[in-house]
């Protein structure tokens, strides 16, 4: 196979990706961004290139301003690689890629993961059901395709991306049934002990405010503390019914959009057999890192949401600053030189994330929207394999999620465990009365994405 030699390959070219592969370049580094996408912006900047000026105004300010990133790219010596799916990454710093049906490979002197993040599972009942999507992906046609659910749509869930989606389509005029939050008082209690730090982020209270006052003139129905969230349709939604303060609830609707926050993309740090830990504020698995990002891999670092969830301000931060570590570590920088370069960054880096643990307590997702307590909800979608399966598995003998793969494949199908892994590890740490660091994640092997073995010979 052929290895073609690059000093730092970067793996993702969101904010994080597109910040950090412009300062290794910078400081005179040959790099290589790599990307599934046709052009850069990750998720949160999608389409940002080629977005109208009306559609910038409609997905607003903070979408409009990835243009500066995605310009500032260009203007470097920067290679860009556009549809290309890296399916492994060794240990020895060797990438293989799939590009127009072949293989191509790098052998890099470092690493920089960009991978960013994925929305957390939303197990309840009817989430399979056609008519039924991810916040995320709805986000994801509007910006790229300026498109929307033609009839009244729900918004259900928690987090911040549920009111930012709901602001949208009210600007592009698509009509919302209803927005329900799963959020309770005792959540608002809770977040109360970090509200100092909230308040010294003031910019990020006062963009939540403006979005819940036009939702409020929009006359959208608002409904807080919802429970018991289930979607009812045969054979497609027709209806999201749920809850709120002992009052059962109903609101019709083809198309329910579900969200109940984000988690980092952990597939190649796990596949990497870097270390993870348990995150309890973010209720996810995160790779342990150095304050450079760096993973106790030699020579590959993490940067953006997926070591953490902070935002994509906060992910382009972290992108230049896990590349000035790169750089100090292949002998680009001086220690001097990189902490100068670095001060500033780590001054608005603090800055920009004195939001996160109060959006965390706040917008911390409910137990039984993570663990579906009936046995018929689906968890493995790709194997077909219900909560009560994995809980029968526990019953067996089934210590952890690797074992699950044995039991019943759960994990095993094209997703490679991304939509149902946090949810297997919940499942059996409290059917086990373990904590999900006891219990574990999936073990990672290669290929991370589907490959043939024709497009595998290729190579």
């Amino acid at each position: 196979m052929n290895l073609e030699p690059v000093d730092v390959v970067v793996i993702g070219a969101g904010p994080a990706g597109m910040a950090g592969a412009r300062t290794l370049a910078d400081l005179g580094l040959s790099v290589v961004l790599l990307d599934e996408q046709s052009a850069v912006g990750g998720q949160i900047y999608r389409g940002i290139n080629s977005a109208s000026p009306a559609r910038r105004t409609l997905l607003g300010p903070d979408y409009a301003a990835g243009a500066h990133l995605a310009n500032a790219v260009k203007s470097t010596t920067v290679r860009h690689e556009t549809g290309a799916s890296v399916w492994q990454i060794t240990r020895e710093r060797q990438v293989h890629y799939l590009k127009n049906g072949q293989v191509r490979s790098f052998a890099a002197r470092a690493v920089l993961l960009a991978t960013g993040a994925m929305e957390r599972p939303f197990p309840i009942p009817g989430w399979t059901l056609p008519g039924v999507m991810t916040a995320g992906a709805a986000q994801i046609l509007l910006k790229t395709a300026g498109i929307g659910p033609q009839g009244p749509v729900v918004l259900a869930g928690c987090g911040p991306l549920l009111y930012l989606l709901g602001w949208q389509y009210l600007r592009a005029g698509i009509p919302i049934a209803a927005l329900v939050d799963t959020s309770r008082r005792e959540d608002y209690w809770r977040a109360r002990v970090h509200l100092l730090g909230a308040l010294r982020a003031w910019p990020y209270l006062r963009k939540g405010v403006s979005l819940l006052r036009a939702l409020r003139k929009g006359e959208v129905p608002h409904y807080t503390g919802a429970e018991q969230l289930q979607v009812e349709g045969e054979g497609q939604a027709q209806a999201l019914s749920f809850v709120v303060d002992g009052k059962a609830q109903r609101v019709s609707a083809s198309t329910v959009l579900l969200h109940q926050g984000v988690v980092p993309n952990i597939q190649f740090t796990q596949a990497l057999r870097a270390q993870h830990r348990w995150d309890d504020a973010q209720l996810c698995f995160v790779p342990e890192t150095d304050r450079w990002g760096a993973l106790d891999v030699p020579f590959i670092s993490v940067a953006g949401d997926g070591a953490g969830i902070g935002g994509a301000q906060a992910a382009a931060l972290q992108g230049q600053l896990s590349a000035l570590g790169l750089a100090r570590t292949l002998g680009q920088l001086t220690p001097a030189q990189r902490d100068a370069q670095a001060a500033p960054l780590r001054a608005e880096l603090e800055r920009n994330l004195r939001i996160r643990p109060f959006l965390d307590a706040l917008y911390r997702p409910r137990e039984e929207n993570r663990i579906p307590a009936r046995d018929d909800v689906t968890i493995c979608r790709c194997e077909e394999v219900t909560a009560g399966d994995v809980r029968r598995f526990v019953e067996l003998g089934c210590s952890g999620p690797n074992q699950a793969k044995s039991f019943g494949r759960c994990g095993m199908g094209p997703c490679q465990g991304r939509m149902c892994g946090l949810t297997v590890t919940e499942i059996i740490a409290k059917s086990r009365g373990l904590t999900p660091d006891e219990v574990g994640y999936y073990r990672i092997r290669p290929p991370i994405k589907p490959i043939t073995l024709g497009e595998l010979a290729s190579g």
